[in-house]
């Protein structure tokens, strides 16, 4: 038996691993984040969920029933084919508008902005569906409208403009530029990636650069957000207060951090440390390594997602390449503004750190992505390379020796 046993063992270590059908890399860098946002959740909301709910643990097993939701959507989401967010895209982007409608109607308010959808367990934020929705949406434009695109300035131009406009009115009402800003973004990239004219696109992003700065200016609050980011000192405890607290807690961590659930600037001293500014508490506990940690994390999920999408263009999945590639700029935008805004890079705004941050929204959202993703790879993986023949086009033994006999 022992003899047997040992044999297994050994042929377990040296025959070579099957090949995978789906990315595990992939797998274990979303896991990976998952973890740290549970941790780094549960270190920065100890003061306030203390304070709020006599329950130091209060927002912790939030995110962690959050984690569990995300995890579940995303087993189900799993198991649907590329073809049907290709066909139903139309009714999602119907669905968002939708959701997007309601939550101006009936939604709940919170810091003056009304963004969220109260049902119970959790409040759902319609912005969260938007985004990834107008992403599958436009996608699966591309493929259908893809020589518009590339020869039509009004066909196939200005028609996902219109859609991206309606999208920002909506958000705009809430309101919620950040969003904006983050779809704006994606739909450039992928506009640039379908081979649109270069003159086009120079024109859109002078239009969209200028609309953003108009609707800066014409909101004080915002523009007291871009002044307090060129000198949060000047009124460290007015407008500039949320950021000097934040690069207070970056000043702190230095090269090793102060210890995981040492920090001082979470005690209350730094607005929303648990949400938007939680990457400042990382910061502060665990040092410039902990930042490097989780960058990397991010970066590498990011580059996974194009490298997915150019497996997908490869393999003539063009809607999967085109939602790959979505999916992997809106990842690197929103980390990007997140953590330039706690490290007083970029002005202030409320977007999450991707499989991180608390947010019930959020992680699922983000979560389904991810699933999204591995069904596009896992999907490519099963389809022939371009260049070799199939087994049904490969021909067989004897005509290959027939042909060659009459050739000689």
């Amino acid at each position: 038996m022992f003899h047997q046993f040992r044999q297994r063992v050994t042929g377990w270590f040296s025959q070579p691993a099957p090949d995978a059908l789906y990315d595990r890399q992939l797998v274990w860098l979303a896991f990976a984040l998952m973890i740290t946002g549970l941790v780094m959740v549960t270190s920065a909301s100890f003061p306030i969920s203390s304070r709020l709910t006599d329950q130091p643990f209060h927002f912790m097993f939030r995110h962690a029933i959050f984690l569990v939701l995300a995890l579940g959507t995303s087993s189900i989401v799993l198991q649907v084919p590329t073809e049907k967010w290709f066909r139903y895209s139309t009714y999602l982007l119907a669905l968002s508008i939708f959701l997007l409608v309601v939550v101006l109607a009936v939604g709940k308010s919170v810091n003056g902005a009304s963004r969220w959808i109260p049902l119970g367990l959790f409040n759902l934020q319609p912005a969260e569906v938007a985004k990834l929705s107008l992403f599958i949406f436009m996608s699966s434009y591309l493929v259908r409208k893809q020589d518009e695109v590339r020869q039509s300035f009004f066909g196939g131009f200005i028609k996902p403009i219109m859609v991206f406009t309606t999208f920002a009115i909506l958000l705009l009402g809430q309101p919620d530029l950040g969003t904006v800003v983050v779809m704006l973004v994606t739909l450039f990239g992928m506009l640039f990636i379908a081979g649109a004219k270069l003159s086009q696109f120079i024109a859109l992003l002078v239009a969209g650069v200028g609309a953003v700065i108009a609707l800066i200016l014409v909101e004080p609050y915002r523009v007291r957000r871009v002044t307090s980011f060129l000198d949060p000192w000047e009124d460290p405890f007015g407008s500039g207060y949320q950021l000097t607290q934040s690069l207070m807690a970056f000043g702190r961590g230095n090269l090793m951090g102060q210890g995981l659930g040492n920090s001082v600037q979470k005690l209350e001293y730094l607005p929303e440390a648990h949400t938007d500014f939680v990457f400042a508490v990382l910061a502060e506990e665990l040092g410039f390594i902990g930042v490097l940690f989780v960058l990397m994390l991010v970066f590498a999920l990011v580059i996974k997602a194009l490298y997915i999408g150019k497996r997908a263009f490869e393999k003539k999945q063009l809607f999967g390449g085109y939602l790959s590639f979505a999916i992997g700029i809106w990842f690197a935008f929103q980390t990007l503004v997140n953590v330039g805004a706690a490290a007083g890079m970029v002005p202030t705004k409320g977007l999450t750190l991707p499989l991180i941050s608390y947010g019930g929204s959020s992680l699922i959202i983000m979560s389904v992505a991810v699933s999204i993703l591995l069904r596009i790879d896992h999907e490519c993986r099963l389809l022939p390379d371009i260049d070799e023949p199939t087994p049904q086009e490969a021909p067989p033994e004897k005509d290959k020796k027939k042909a060659k006999d009459e050739k000689e």
